[in-house]
């Protein structure tokens, strides 16, 4: 029997609106993929530490104050820290078109801003596992 691919969603930082996470940890969850949610104001350092204890292969972090410039790069080194470099890190949120390719740049596999679809974010995980 496959392993069902194990998908971390997070939310670094301050934000106290979590809609969105919520909206594409359910689509992740109906696509098939085993999805763990840590809620609210999370340090990197809790999402990399949850994302290695829960062996995931994938963490989604959502981020709509500002700061993903500082938290997402901070997740992705914090996950090569802890010797698990291989787990792949896709963000979303309001995040500025020109804020994207640094984030790439980072570590950061792919952004989806407002208006993508969940069916947009289950394709590329498979597409990208």
């Amino acid at each position: 029997m496959d392993k069902k691919t194990r998908i971390l969603i997070a939310k670094p930082g301050l934000d106290g609106h979590d809609r969105g996470a919520k909206y594409i940890a359910r689509a992740l969850r109906d696509a098939g993929f085993e999805v763990i949610y840590t809620g609210l104001r999370q340090t990197p350092e809790a999402i990399a530490a949850a994302a290695v204890q829960e062996d995931v292969q994938w963490v989604g972090l959502s981020c709509l104050s500002g700061a993903h410039n500082a938290l997402f790069p901070r997740v992705v080194q914090l996950l090569k820290d802890k010797g698990a470099p291989d787990i792949k890190v896709f963000g979303g949120g309001v995040i500025p078109a020109e804020d994207i390719p640094g984030l790439k740049a980072a570590g950061v596999m792919e952004i989806f801003t407002p208006g993508a679809s969940s069916q947009a974010v289950v394709d590329y995980i498979n597409q990208n596992q």
